[in-house]
């Protein structure tokens, strides 16, 4: 079961298959997957729709669907994401098309990491982030997250930052 998180202006909550046209927006656009190893097909967006959904099933945790509180549209995602070829599970976030600039993936990414540490316990938690990806290195400094040293990792052949966040307590 997949809980519902909200905050002033989101709800982070399960997967619905009417959140898959703005998800797949985001995924087949070359542009705005440069930094996750580029654009997918629609059907390979599925696939990777389908495999948010069920991390949940198999880990017990897993990526947020971003809505819109308001409206319940869906505006990006953010979360738990633990494949694995990864030692420890990393805090995500993305803003699908048209919901960049708002604020809204902090304001997620905060919940998300709220409810990592204080409900389910884990944590501190990691972020990787491609050293172009401003916008993303922003955010994880907005939450106060710190790179743990000034060279890059890589992560499926791609260079990283590596942001490791405070452990939120009480």
């Amino acid at each position: 079961m997949i809980p519902t998180l909200t905050t002033d202006r989101l709800r982070l909550r399960g997967w619905q298959v009417e959140d898959f046209p703005a998800f797949c927006a985001l995924k087949t656009n070359a542009e705005l997957q440069a930094f996750v190893g580029g654009a997918l097909s629609e059907i390979a967006a599925w696939d990777e729709f389908c495999a948010k959904a069920g991390q949940w099933m198999i880990r017990g945790f897993g990526v947020f669907l971003v809505a819109d509180k308001a409206t319940d549209k869906a505006v990006g995602f953010a979360g738990l994401w633990y494949p694995q070829d990864l030692d420890e599970p990393e805090l995500c976030w993305s803003l699908f098309p048209g919901n960049e600039g708002k604020g809204f993936a902090t304001e997620a990414a905060v919940e998300a990491r709220r409810w990592a540490n204080l409900e389910i316990g884990l944590g501190p938690l990691v972020s990787f982030v491609h050293p172009d990806n401003h916008a993303s290195c922003a955010v994880a400094e907005r939450l106060g997250a710190k790179r743990v040293d000034d060279g890059t990792a890589e992560l499926r052949g791609q260079p990283r930052y590596v942001y490791r966040h405070p452990l939120m307590t009480g």
